[in-house]
């Protein structure tokens, strides 16, 4: 068995292809990214999550792991892409000869991140959702007309920074947006998050801590 670690991941030519794949096949349809840029950040976000809460190295790294996979479903198909996503994960860590009992944590995770379904059923999973949902940001718009714009490409370009913060004393999960109501009302951006925003307390609960956000520096939840 080997100890795998995201490093190992990026330097792998079938989960690059697949990340690849998924940002190309998703802007035929107009989403917005979903390769190695989110992968990236939301691989560093969630190990964030669980390494500032004080949780051991090894569980830090698969969230971490998790993180880096979670979307590779998207080159299949949108629709259930966790559950695609899971599946492929669980061909790519065992032909790397990741152990079964952290495989189950990643795949299980990868599995629950989707709003429609997802539930927070391990601390990796509760790490990827919070991960996940808190990405928000301009770099993710691929479309380049903006008077082609939709609600998921003016939200996201619309967010000029975005920051999750975690404090182990008070136990708290705060995600912190900067958004341009220019481009956007903030009630935009509750008309397709508020769903990830529910997901993300009830993650935050999992891991016993309380979540909250804070939007051009006014706390909303």
């Amino acid at each position: 068995m080997a100890v795998i670690t995201t490093a190992n991941l990026k330097e792998d030519h079938e989960v690059d292809v697949y990340l690849s794949c998924s940002t190309k096949y998703l802007s035929e349809l107009g989403f917005t990214e979903h390769g190695q840029r989110h992968a990236n950040i939301v691989a560093h976000r969630a190990y964030q999550v669980l390494s500032e809460l004080g949780c051991e190295e090894r569980s830090c790294q698969l969230a971490s792991v998790a993180g880096y996979l979670h979307d590779i479903g998207n080159m299949v198909n949108r629709f259930n892409h966790g559950g695609t996503g899971a599946v492929m994960a669980y061909a790519i860590l065992s032909r790397l000869a990741m152990p079964p009992e952290e495989i189950a944590l990643v795949i299980s995770a990868i599995g629950n991140h989707e709003e429609e379904r997802g539930q927070a059923v391990n601390a990796v999973a509760a790490a990827l959702i919070l991960a996940d949902k808190s990405d928000v940001f301009r770099s993710r718009v691929t479309n380049t007309d903006f008077a082609k714009f939709e609600i998921h490409d003016r939200v996201n370009y619309a967010a000029e920074s975005s920051a999750l913060l975690i404090d182990k004393g008070q136990r708290t999960i705060t995600l912190r947006l900067t958004i341009n109501t220019e481009i956007c009302p903030v009630m935009e951006y509750f008309e397709i998050f508020l769903v990830r925003m529910v997901m993300c307390r009830r993650a935050a609960e999992f891991l016993k801590c309380r979540f909250s956000l804070i939007i051009n520096d006014n706390q909303l939840l």
